[in-house]
């Protein structure tokens, strides 16, 4: 017996409504990972500190309020750049450099210590009514300036004067005022989101690494100057030194052992009173341990990998190679300070002073990395004149 047409139910694809952030699910979930890790940040960061606080004699709720505002602020960062077409920065890559430099300079100037005090024995902030850290921005600046001219030298990444040697000239030039605050970890960072831009552009490995060896000389006089020399001593023998260098990541590494698997309970954390330094900002991820166990930390970690997951699928599906590279970075960027900040906390390297994205105090790295998030946005609803103007097709990219 024949069957009727009309008795066949059409084949529908499934998809899920446009969501007002652009076509398709990245946006959305992206946004979504984005809010559960700064909320859960918030909670987390008011247990943390809320000791600190009483001790400095200040409101318990001091730095978590002070974070929220920034939180905020970051917010409607977020927003923006969500809407703007991501091939408006291209404009503004060498406008960025510029101004984060100048920043830069000014923080490590002899006759500028009134609005650039010595905290700890670095000067990294700038207090001009608030406060703001211009090696965070420094971050973003890279990003956009190292992708928006490996657009354009894509061409010439054969040559070693005429194509990897002009990003390092300039790289350096930001770099030098990051390394006199002295900050040789964000340093670091920075010039590593340049090389993972450029890498993904089609660099050659040969040269990074000519570069790299030619390098080497300085990269050993930045290490072997007091402190981060003692640091490196601690990592070799953490036992020795435990009441010295060694003191934060033994504290690290028993807070994450009191926690067990599902942890001793929120807020009931003993580390942050007084034993751990900085538990609201460079061990955060310890005290989530302590409280949460390792239940907490799982499921922690699977957030921040759902998110860099989104993230580089939206650099894989960008519509031009300015867009991938940015989106690349910008996924890099968020990773990198991920997986550095828990492998510290975990004494796996030695101690840096990196936060965890959305997660730690520190409003100047909060608001650059929702500003980041919603550039990731920006790409995934696309940007038309990205075709229009003759860029190159996600296809030509040789690394993403």
């Amino acid at each position: 017996m024949k069957t009727a047409r009309a008795d066949i139910a059409p084949v529908v694809r499934p998809s899920l409504p446009n969501t007002g952030l652009g076509q398709g699910w990245e946006s959305a979930v992206l946004f979504g990972l984005t809010a559960l890790l700064l909320g859960f940040g918030l909670a987390n960061l008011y247990s943390a500190s809320a000791f600190l606080a009483q001790r400095q004699a200040l409101p318990d709720h001091f730095y978590v309020t002070r974070q929220a505002v920034g939180g905020a602020v970051g917010l409607v960062g977020l927003a923006l750049a969500a809407r703007i077409p991501y091939t408006f920065w291209r404009t503004l890559a060498w406008p960025l450099m510029v101004g984060v430099w100048g920043a830069l300079v000014l923080v490590v100037l002899p006759w500028t210590t009134g609005i650039a005090p010595e905290i700890n024995g670095a000067r990294r902030w700038l207090t001009l009514g608030i406060t703001v850290q211009p090696s965070e921005f420094a971050k973003l600046a890279i990003l956009v300036w190292t992708a928006h001219l490996a657009v354009k030298k894509r061409n010439q990444f054969d040559s070693l004067s005429r194509g990897l040697l002009p990003f390092f000239v300039i790289w350096a030039i930001l770099l030098v005022p990051v390394l006199l605050q002295p900050d040789l970890s964000t340093a670091f960072i920075i010039g590593l989101l340049g090389l993972l831009v450029l890498f993904t552009a089609g660099a050659r490995l040969a040269h990074f690494l000519f570069m790299g060896l030619l390098l080497l000389p300085v990269a050993w006089a930045q290490l072997s100057r007091g402190f981060r020399m003692e640091r490196l001593r601690s990592f070799g023998d953490m036992e020795a030194t435990a009441l010295g260098a060694g003191y934060q990541v033994k504290q690290s590494l028993i807070a994450l052992g009191s926690g067990g698997v599902t942890g001793v309970g929120f807020g009931e954390g003993r580390q942050k009173f007084g034993f751990l330094p900085e538990p609201h900002n460079d061990f955060i991820f310890s005290m989530i341990g302590e409280e949460w166990g390792f239940m907490g930390v799982a499921a922690l970690t699977g957030l921040y990998l759902a998110l860099v997951v989104v993230g580089f699928r939206i650099a894989r599906r960008a519509p031009d190679l300015f867009g991938q590279l940015l989106a690349m970075g910008i996924t890099s960027f968020i990773a990198l300070h991920v997986v550095l900040h828990m492998a510290v906390g975990l004494g796996v390297i030695p101690t840096t002073g990196l936060p965890l994205p959305l997660v730690s105090y520190g409003r100047s790295n909060l608001l650059v990395t929702l500003v980041c998030v919603g550039i990731l946005i920006s790409i995934a609803r696309g940007d038309p004149r990205a075709r229009r103007e003759g860029a190159p097709r996600r296809a030509e990219v040789s690394r993403v």
